[in-house]
């Protein structure tokens, strides 16, 4: 059985399934990946938020999903799942 970062590592080499401002959006086996387009991202509530919001924008509303963030090889990523 793999690692959920070991999951997420694979999951962000497939097409993302959307794009937006600050995010790119990848399905995974867990859940939505929103990996961080920025360099140096800062963690915080409105972050968090600026990624729901995205989110609906590619037609994904993740108002209710749990959330944690991952640092991966591409950069920082937020997985929402239920």
């Amino acid at each position: 059985m793999s690692s959920t970062h070991e999951l997420l590592e694979d999951s962000l080499e497939e097409p993302a399934i959307g794009d937006t401002g600050r995010f790119q959006w990848h399905a995974t086996p867990i859940g939505i990946a929103a990996l961080c387009k920025e360099k140096e991202p800062y963690l915080s509530e409105k972050f968090f938020a600026d990624a729901i919001k995205e989110g609906l924008a590619v037609g994904l509303d993740l108002t209710k999903e749990e959330r944690e963030s991952h640092f991966s090889k591409k950069g920082l990523v937020i997985l929402f799942y239920s």
